[in-house]
């Protein structure tokens, strides 16, 4: 097996919040607590949970978009968490994202070929001279026509600007992507367009995608492995196949049963738990023992007073006193 283009290792995330009133004591928000995953080269590594479950700052932290405040993410043997901001820029070029709104990510002001070459000025990439014609081949790549360089962003449906953003983070020849929601706003007949330009790009391309989404239909059809978060740590991480016919979690299986965009069948290697109960505990005040006992339709006292910790079980690491079998 090859060596991991991205491998994380015990990545905190914490936000200070300041005092509530005058006397109050600091409160500080632990976003990701203790994330450990590896990313493959070629590879799509998906991050799924609900909102609030920090899959979102987890990616961001990652390549350092947002600040971290712990743990190493290794890339091609860079600790990008400890480089110069000098040396962090060069990295840059390797280090790309594709927002989840094509709506609010694109400068309506700018003309969308602009837009495109702007990575590879910023980036000093390539000859100044032939960045125009490196955009009309990324234009061809993702189904655009090199003529429509000249318009501007709402001059396009949302499809369109999403490959007008995939262009973008093409530019600078990539070697991993982080997806957020990349579809989550548009047509599900357009999705499925995009997520196989997607998988079209990273067979041509050997890509490497770090893949945020709620969507579990979405997860399956474009996912290698997943990790499964729940108040800023994994819970349960697993290839594809396993992690869909044999959810050893129980937030994973209620998730599944849940997913709209899967037809579940008796068959399915699991029993329906029961649909989670009430909502996220607050992250500024976490239980004393596993984050999800509240709302687990499985629960028992152990939960309650112990965190259980991410280990081997199967072909899963399942963080889980008492996993499905």
């Amino acid at each position: 097996m090859s060596a991991p283009l991205l491998s994380v290792r015990d990545l905190e995330v914490s936000f200070d919040l300041g005092r509530k009133g005058l006397f109050g004591k600091p409160r500080q928000l632990r976003a990701v607590r203790g994330v450990d995953f590896d990313l493959l080269p070629g590879r799509t590594l998906g991050l799924v949970g609900e909102s609030g479950s920090g899959k979102t700052t987890t990616a961001m932290a990652a390549i350092r978009l947002t600040p971290s405040s712990g743990g190493s993410v290794l890339f091609d043997d860079h600790d990008l968490l400890s480089l110069p901001e000098a040396e962090m820029r060069s990295q840059r070029q390797h280090l790309q994202v594709i927002f989840q709104d094509p709506y609010s990510s694109l400068n309506p002001r700018d003309r969308v070929g602009a837009i495109v070459r702007e990575p590879l000025d910023l980036m000093n990439v390539g000859d100044p001279a032939g960045r125009d014609d490196r955009v009309r081949e990324l234009f061809a790549l993702v189904g655009l026509r090199p003529d429509q360089m000249t318009l501007f962003p709402h001059q396009f449906s949302g499809g369109q600007r999403q490959r007008i953003s995939i262009a973008r983070a093409l530019a600078t020849n990539p070697r991993l992507i982080v997806c957020d929601e990349p579809v989550s706003a548009l047509d599900v007949a357009i999705q499925a367009q995009i997520l196989n330009l997607l998988r079209r790009l990273q067979d041509e391309f050997g890509l490497s995608y770090l893949f945020i989404s709620h969507d579990l239909g979405v997860v399956q059809f474009i996912c290698d492995e997943i990790a499964v978060m729940y108040l800023g740590e994994i819970v349960e991480y697993a290839d594809r196949p396993t992690l869909f016919s044999k959810p050893r979690h129980p937030y994973t299986a209620v998730l599944l049963e849940a997913a709209p965009s899967l037809k579940r069948r008796k068959s399915s290697g699991y029993k329906r738990e029961g649909m989670v109960r009430g909502d996220l505990p607050s992250p500024l005040n976490l239980p004393k023992g596993c984050a999800f006992a509240s709302r687990c339709p499985a629960v028992q006292d152990r939960c309650r007073v112990e965190a259980p910790a991410l280990r081997d079980i199967g072909d899963s690491r399942v963080a889980c006193h008492f996993p499905l079998g």
